[in-house]
């Protein structure tokens, strides 16, 4: 989320999520030009040089040659720390940087897929397959099998179903909740080994190689004629 409020005042609000829910807060509150109230600053150029304690209508003077903004980087600092940039530039990048982290963000996903205890082979190989296919996608798959009348007394066959597909995705999934009974069904949590991050970026990855495949073939063909003229001219 990012807040701003044009003019003297602006108050900047970037929140960042991250995979498991866990959130980082960057806030910021800026004094700039006429709102700069102190008798003296320590000024800092636009171009990063340290100019030193100089008075505040100085720095304003100073500022408004230069058609920029005089801002208050670090009000804390005797005498606070100002800076002589672009404000508006500024905003933007703070826009760009907020909205880069909502690009980045992961959100998990859990499926949840149900099996029956005497399932068939053929329809266990599909639920299979979906489970894969969510794997694959970065998202976490929560595996129920259910019981039904006296199969609740056999736990254990609902245990070896759900090892036996543990042990059949373990090259693309971690138990992260071993096989667990309540009441008349029993629960297991698969994770992608793969996070879903690193798989976007290796999908961007493909794209971008395929597309550069695609490229080198055409640009073979736009030289061909070229070099065909070339050895034409030489037979003659």
């Amino acid at each position: 989320m990012l807040r701003a409020f044009c003019g003297n005042l602006v108050t900047c609000e970037v929140k960042v999520s991250f995979t498991y829910g866990k959130v980082a807060v960057i806030s910021a509150d800026l004094r700039i030009n006429d709102r700069i109230r102190v008798p003296q600053v320590r000024l800092i150029g636009y171009s990063g040089e340290q100019i030193g304690i100089v008075d505040t209508d100085k720095a304003l003077e100073m500022a408004d040659e230069v058609g920029l903004d005089l801002v208050e980087i670090s009000p804390d600092a005797t005498p606070p720390v100002c800076k002589v940039m672009d404000f508006g530039k500024y905003k933007y990048e703070v826009a760009q940087k907020a909205r880069e982290a909502r690009q980045n963000q992961t959100h998990i996903v859990v499926k949840e897929m149900r099996l029956g205890l005497k399932i068939e082979p053929h329809d266990y190989e599909t639920k299979r397959n979906h489970i894969e296919k969510f794997l694959k996608g970065g998202d976490k798959v929560k595996v129920t099998v259910q019981f039904r009348g006296r199969e609740q007394t056999r736990p254990e066959m609902g245990y070896r179903l759900l090892m036996k597909l543990a042990e059949e995705l373990v090259e693309i999934a971690v138990v992260e909740f071993a096989p667990k009974k309540e009441g008349r069904s029993m629960t297991m949590v698969l994770g992608p080994t793969v996070k879903k991050a690193t798989q976007k970026k290796s999908e961007k990855s493909e794209k971008s190689e395929k597309s550069e495949k695609k490229a080198a073939p055409q640009q073979a063909s736009v030289a061909d004629p070229i070099s065909t003229e070339k050895e034409t001219e030489v037979a003659q």
